[in-house]
């Protein structure tokens, strides 16, 4: 492998609709070669209800949030502006890498994002995301196919956080959320998402 192969693209997309990206990403990976460079997408998204391929429709309340049903891995959660999105496309296959490393990796670009604020964020097995003091903060959705990653980590930054009481968060019956607002990190979203930039390219240097 090249250096080239292993350097990520940076893409700022600002506020687009789920849909608009979801199919891009696919788009974009159905179109790889050998020689296609990985990107890592920032993006924000109008208020939706995200499916995944586990999840349980029955815990829902009623809501005028669209709904979408997807391909990525997961129950159901929230997406809405003040919630920063990264969509990592990575030819794990062309790192050698598998599932497992990339969703330890995105964890702990969270785990280390935090520790920079004094704040100590926490895995927790069988639930993938990261938590502070039990309420989640970060939640992790990802699909692979033909070896390389889609979807991917939302991070609630300054949101509203009402939508996510119509549903159990990641399936999860009474899991409470968080974001960084509500504990006392004054960032905007931009800030937020050059310092996880940054994170994202060292971590993927030491991980590989």
């Amino acid at each position: 492998m090249t250096a080239t192969t292993l350097e990520v693209q940076m893409r700022d997309l600002g506020l687009v609709d789920y849909r608009q990206v979801w199919d891009a990403m696919k788009v974009f990976n159905q179109a790889r070669t050998a020689a296609t460079r990985d990107e890592a997408w920032w993006v924000q998204h109008p208020p939706v209800y995200t499916q995944g391929l586990n999840c349980d429709m029955s815990t829902l309340a009623v809501s005028d949030i669209p709904i979408i049903a997807t391909d990525r891995g997961g129950q159901i959660t929230y997406h809405g502006p003040g919630q920063l999105i990264v969509y990592p496309l990575l030819d794990i296959k062309r790192r050698a890498k598998g599932i497992r490393w990339l969703v330890n990796l995105l964890e702990q670009l969270i785990v280390d994002f935090l520790a920079t604020h004094d704040i100590q964020g926490q895995r927790k097995a069988g639930a993938p995301g990261v938590y502070v003091q039990g309420k989640k903060i970060a939640a992790l959705g990802l699909r692979v196919r033909r070896g390389a990653s889609y979807h991917g980590l939302s991070f609630n930054v300054d949101m509203d956080l009402a939508p996510f009481s119509n549903i159990d968060p990641c399936g999860f019956q009474d899991l409470e959320v968080t974001q960084l607002r509500d504990l006392n990190v004054p960032l905007s979203i931009g800030e937020v998402q050059a310092q996880l930039s940054r994170q994202l390219h060292a971590l993927l240097t030491v991980y590989d």
